[in-house]
């Protein structure tokens, strides 16, 4: 991202809070790759697809039916093709938590996601949260992130290719219904000590 994109976004607004998320992201992978041991790639692995999973949720459920808010037809147009970048990282997420570390296939296969998930966060943070923030309110932005992190909160762990992204009250009850279970299946999966 430019320093004059980084400059542009507002401090604790919702576009610094989806930048934080991306470079999180960035960072496990990073730790992914660069592992010494089996059990440190399962770990950096579980955290990557773990953080993934909640910060799509929040983005589904905040901040793209807030681009069609305040940005009309072209939030629209932005909150579409997100959402559809989304549904393939779910569909790859998906496919990695069925398979294991040591699978020939699971690098590849995580390679393919975190390439395609940095072209999603570049226009993300190059274009389309530049532009949201222009139209929004400093108060605003700041209530929208903070409305992102309790979603996350409450978030499903787990990708769910299945449910609907587009935040209606079904929806949103399906992929939340899923939440206690996925955050179960946490307690039984190796995480790094420190994220």
């Amino acid at each position: 991202m430019s320093s004059s994109a980084q400059s542009t976004f507002r401090s604790g607004g919702i576009a610094e809070a989806i930048k934080k998320d991306h470079d999180e992201l960035k960072e496990y992978y990073r730790k992914y790759e660069t592992a010494s041991t089996e059990n440190e790639q399962i770990q950096w692995s579980n955290q990557f697809r773990w953080e993934l999973a909640r910060h799509s949720v929040g983005e589904e459920l905040v901040v793209y039916p807030a681009f069609e808010k305040h940005l009309g037809a072209e939030g629209e147009r932005i909150a579409r093709e997100d959402r559809a970048e989304h549904q393939t990282a779910k569909e790859l997420l998906y496919q990695l938590e069925r398979s294991k570390v040591t699978d020939g296939e699971y690098p590849t296969l995580f390679k393919r996601l975190f390439e395609d998930l940095t072209v999603h966060m570049r226009g993300e943070e190059q274009t389309d949260l530049l532009m949201f923030e222009a139209v929004i309110s400093q108060e605003e932005s700041i209530a929208l992130a903070r409305s992102f992190e309790r979603t996350k909160n409450f978030a499903p762990t787990r990708s769910h290719p299945g449910v609907s992204d587009k935040g209606g009250l079904f929806e949103t009850a399906g992929g939340l219904a899923a939440a206690p279970i996925d955050k179960l299946r946490d307690l039984f999966a190796s995480f790094p000590e420190t994220a």
